[in-house]
């Protein structure tokens, strides 16, 4: 790391990309960026960038159009035989925590991942007005199927107490 005579200080920091399925390209789309999946990654950091930029930086280092509200950095340490895996707030500064940590990334290390899964904020407003109407057709066609079947059964039930309640 090197400090600069403002109190800023820049420096390197490694980070895994852990991806489960490849992010949009401007390249290709659908295709991850060579290198960019299970590897580590070095990226030249200062001091003042927030944990959101760092995401920013490394989509655009990999050429990623996919939105960075879709993903997320972790801290992993290691600590008696043990990984424990932290989200980081986009307002953390991973250089500072790289410095507390001291120079081993066995320690403490970075990864990047898509975020978990029910993390709704992750998506635009378009695409959750998509997911809505989506959910409304599904409800709307269990409905009226819903709605057959008990038809179909009160049609039944009626037709067979009407041979049953016939006088003599």
């Amino acid at each position: 790391m090197t400090l600069n005579s403002n109190g800023i200080y820049t420096g390197f920091i490694k980070v895994q990309m852990d991806l489960c399925k490849p992010p949009q390209t401007s390249t290709t789309p659908g295709k991850l960026a060579p290198g960019s999946n299970g590897c580590v990654n070095t990226l030249h950091i200062s001091s003042t960038n927030t944990v959101g930029e760092v995401i920013e930086a490394l989509l655009k280092k990999f050429l990623v159009t996919e939105s960075p509200a879709k993903f997320a950095l972790y801290k992993r340490c290691h600590r008696e035989d043990q990984v424990y895996a932290c989200k980081l707030s986009d307002r953390e500064h991973p250089l500072y925590l790289r410095l507390v940590a001291g120079p081993r990334t066995d320690t403490l290390s970075f990864v990047l991942r898509e975020h978990e899964i029910g993390e709704w904020e992750a998506f635009s407003l378009p695409e959750l007005q998509n997911f809505l109407r989506i959910l409304d057709k599904e409800e709307d066609e269990q409905l009226q199927n819903l709605k057959k079947r008990y038809t179909a059964y009160r049609h039944k039930l009626e037709e067979a107490l009407s041979k049953a309640w016939k006088p003599d």
